[in-house]
C-alpha cells in the first residue's frame, strides 16, 4: 500500500532566474526596465550637461510674461497685454474646440455615407464610393487649402452686402457668408438663461433614458413602443416651457452690416471653417469604411430574422444591426479621433491661432524656449490622446457583446 503525498517545496535559488520558467518572464521584463531607466537617465542627464555648458537651464518664467501678440479669434477675453500662459490657453481651447465640433461632423458624415454604401440603390451606392475613395486618398492639407480658398476667394466680401441692390444678401435676414467668415446670430443670456439650458440637457438626458427603455421593453417582451414622436416631444416642450415662463431669458443677436463689417452677433472666422471641414470631410471618409465593415460583420441571417418578425428596415438597422457592429467600429473610430485631434495641428497652415501656432509658433520664436514650449506641446497631446482613448474605451466595454 502506497500513499501519495504532496512534492517537497524547492529552496529558491539564483539560478532559477534564468532556467525556471516560472521567474525567467520576470528576470527579462526587470532587465528591459532597468535598460530602459538608464536610457532615460542618460539622455537626460546628456541634456541638462549639455545645456549647462552653453548657459542654458529650463524654466518655465516666461508663461508669466507679457505675450505682445494679438489673436484674431478667441473664447475667452484676450488682448497683447496677456501672459504667454493665457494665449497658450486660448490656443489649447481653440485646439478643442476644432476637434470637438470636427469629431461629431466627421462621425455624422461617416455613419451616412457608411450607411449608403450599402444600399441598394445603384447611384447612390456609388456616388458615396466616389466620396470614400477621392476624399480619403487626398491629403488633409490640400483639402484644407481647397476650403480656404473657396471661403477667402470665392466667397463675397461684407461690402458686397451694402447698397439698394446688393450683390449678395443676408439668408433669412440672420446668416452672412462672406470672404472673413460666417456671421450668425448669437445668444443674448438674461438671468434665468441656466434654468433654461439645464431643462434642455436634462430634456436630452430624457430621451436617451427614453429610447433605452424602448429598447428594453422590445427586447424583454417584444412590445414595440413609438421613438421618434415622444423624443420629438421630450426635445422641445420641456424646454420651451421653461423657457417661456422664465420670461424669454435667451435671446438673439443678429449680425448687421455696419461701415465695411458686420457688428454684432457671431463671426466664425475662414480659418476656422476652413479646418473645420476639411478634417470632418477627409476623416469621415475613414469612419465610412469603419461603419460598412462593421455592418458587413453582422451575419445577414439577424438582418433576415427581425424582418421575419415585421420590423421596417430603419428600426432593423437601429436596433440590431448597429448594436452589434459597434464592437467592431468603435475600435478603429478611437484612432480617427487621435488623429482629427493631431491633424488640428495643421491650423498654422491658415492663420488659426491653435495651440501649435500660439505656444508651438509665436510663443517659442518671440522667447527662444524652444524646448520648454515642445515638452509643454508633447504633454497637451499626449494627454488629450489617453482621454479621448480612456473615454471610448470605456464606452467599448459597456457596448460590447457578452456572452452568456
Amino acid at each position: 500500500m502506497t500513499t501519495l503525498s504532496d512534492p517537497t517545496q524547492e529552496s529558491f535559488r539564483l539560478s532559477m532566474l534564468l532556467n525556471d520558467t516560472r521567474y525567467r518572464s520576470i528576470t527579462f521584463q526587470a532587465i528591459a526596465l532597468i535598460l530602459l531607466v538608464a536610457a532615460i537617465w542618460y539622455l537626460m542627464s546628456n541634456l541638462f550637461a549639455n545645456l549647462e555648458e552653453q548657459g542654458l537651464n529650463i524654466s518655465y518664467s516666461f508663461l508669466g510674461s507679457t505675450a505682445g501678440y494679438d489673436i484674431n479669434q478667441t473664447l475667452i477675453p484676450y488682448s497683447s497685454q496677456s501672459t504667454n500662459l493665457r494665449a497658450a490657453f486660448v490656443g489649447v481651447l481653440n485646439t478643442l474646440l476644432v476637434a470637438v465640433l470636427a469629431c461629431v461632423m466627421a462621425t455624422i458624415f461617416g455613419v451616412i455615407a457608411g450607411v449608403l454604401r450599402l444600399s441598394n440603390n445603384w447611384l447612390v451606392r456609388k456616388l458615396m464610393a466616389v466620396y470614400v475613395e477621392i476624399f480619403r486618398n487626398i491629403p488633409v492639407l490640400i483639402w484644407i487649402l481647397i476650403i480656404y480658398f473657396i471661403m477667402t476667394a470665392a466667397m463675397p466680401a461684407p461690402s458686397a452686402f451694402r447698397g439698394d441692390e446688393p450683390a449678395a444678401s443676408m439668408i433669412l435676414g440672420s446668416f452672412a457668408f462672406t470672404n472673413r467668415g460666417v456671421y450668425i446670430p448669437s445668444p443674448v443670456l438674461e438671468p434665468g438663461w441656466m434654468i433654461v439650458v439645464a431643462t434642455f440637457v436634462a430634456s436630452i438626458i430624457g430621451i436617451v433614458a427614453y429610447r433605452r427603455y424602448s429598447t428594453k421593453l422590445l427586447y424583454d417582451t417584444g412590445r414595440l413602443l413609438p421613438r421618434f414622436w415622444p423624443s420629438v416631444a421630450i426635445f422641445f416642450i420641456p424646454t420651451l416651457l421653461v423657457f417661456f415662463l422664465m420670461g424669454r431669458p435667451i435671446s438673439l443677436d443678429y449680425p448687421a452690416l455696419a461701415g465695411f463689417n458686420f457688428r454684432g452677433g457671431l463671426q466664425i472666422g475662414a480659418p476656422l471653417i476652413a479646418l473645420w471641414f476639411a478634417l470632418s470631410i477627409y476623416t469621415g471618409a475613414f469612419i465610412a469604411e469603419n461603419v460598412r465593415a462593421g455592418i458587413q460583420a453582422v451575419s445577414r441571417g439577424q438582418s433576415e430574422a427581425a424582418a421575419a418578425l415585421g420590423l421596417r428596415p430603419g428600426r432593423i438597422m437601429n436596433l440590431v444591426v448597429l448594436p452589434q457592429a459597434l464592437r467592431v467600429i468603435i475600435p478603429p473610430l478611437i484612432s480617427q479621433y487621435l488623429n482629427i485631434t493631431k491633424n488640428s495641428s495643421l491650423a498654422i497652415l491658415v492663420g488659426y491661432a491653435d495651440i501649435t501656432a500660439t505656444l508651438g509658433g509665436i510663443t517659442l520664436n518671440q522667447t527662444g524656449r524652444a524646448i520648454e514650449c515642445v515638452l509643454l506641446l508633447m504633454l497637451f497631446y499626449l494627454t488629450i490622446s489617453l482621454i479621448i482613448s480612456l473615454i471610448l474605451n470605456v464606452y467599448n466595454s459597456a457596448v460590447r457583446l457578452r456572452e452568456r
